[in-house]
């Protein structure tokens, strides 16, 4: 059964709704700012071995319940292998945070055989060197795809799918910002994560307008788009769908450590989804993209030789 959704009808009310949640989204990013994991800000990094497997949820509480901030625990190897990073501290001297935080296992733990492996202090010299080399991968992928979806279809098009990835990206850290979640390089990765899928769907939509614009010559632009969107509609929300259980398992079952990251595709899955059925197309109609721009041009007729 094929859908006849009128979508470009909406595109105003879409624009609307998109300009209300990047202005929101800025808002908070200026105003509260980003909740940075210990990759960005610095902090010390600890690795304990202990004699059976060990509980990195109950490690967690006990040192939060100690005052040590939002410390990130997690295995690391093996399930007797667990790897802590802890943020700055201001009460504890850097030197004896590695010794305090045995101190702590041992009581809570008596019966486990502890050892203390390694002791690191990342600075916050190289947490903001990650955050500016973050920002600026961030910044060469958009550019990349700028030059490339101009180079394949039209620069309408380019500008159209940057604006709207831009607009995912946006959207999800502002989230970030709005739940104050914390921020580390998973989640920047995941943002990464979240152009590519983005991308993908728009470069999809944008290869069946480009094909229908060709067959479709009677038809208008907002034709020829709500057409394309209707005919890979089904395509994006599989896809969408299948790729949100796998999240929300990941979510439910990943534990604490990749909350983060699959929160940030959820969200980025949900408004990419969005942005390639309503904010992409729409804005390449803005621009005012037409079939002349993307019929191949006429070859001249080949003249014979005249006597």
């Amino acid at each position: 059964m094929k859908t006849r959704i009128d979508f470009m009808r909406q595109r105003k009310l879409a624009f609307l709704l998109s300009a209300v949640l990047v202005i929101a989204s800025l808002a908070s990013l200026a105003t509260r700012g980003l909740n940075l994991g210990i990759d960005f800000t610095g902090g010390t990094v600890i690795e304990v071995g202990f004699g059976q497997p060990a509980d990195v949820e109950e490690i967690r509480a006990l040192l939060e319940a100690d005052g040590l901030g939002s410390p990130v625990v997690q295995h690391f190897g093996t399930a007797s292998d667990v790897l802590i990073r802890i943020p700055p501290q201001q009460k504890i001297e850097q030197a004896r945070l590695g010794e305090h935080v045995l101190e702590l296992l041992r009581k809570a733990y008596p019966e486990q055989r502890l050892e203390l492996r390694r002791v690191e202090f990342v600075g916050p010299q190289v947490g903001e060197e990650l955050r500016d080399e973050g920002g600026l991968s961030i910044l060469f992928a958009l550019f990349g795809i700028l030059v490339y979806v101009a180079l394949r279809f039209e620069y309408r098009f380019a500008l159209g799918s940057i604006l709207a990835l831009i607009h995912d990206v946006t959207i999800t850290t502002g989230f970030f910002s709005l739940t104050q979640i914390q921020f580390d390089l998973t989640v920047l990765a995941a943002l990464l994560a979240v152009i590519g899928y983005s991308l993908n769907d728009t470069i999809v939509v944008f290869d069946r307008i480009r094909e229908n614009f060709r067959r479709l010559r009677k038809a208008t632009p907002v034709e020829v788009m709500n057409t394309s969107i209707n005919e890979t509609l089904s395509r994006t929300i599989v896809t969408s769908l299948t790729t949100l259980l796998v999240l929300v398992a990941l979510y439910l079952f990943g534990g604490e450590v990749m909350k983060g990251f699959s929160v940030a595709l959820i969200v980025g899955v949900v408004v990419g989804t969005y942005s390639s059925i309503y904010v992409a197309s729409a804005l390449a109609l803005t621009l005012g993209v037409s079939k002349q721009d993307l019929l191949p041009p006429q070859k001249d007729k080949v003249q014979g030789p005249q006597v």
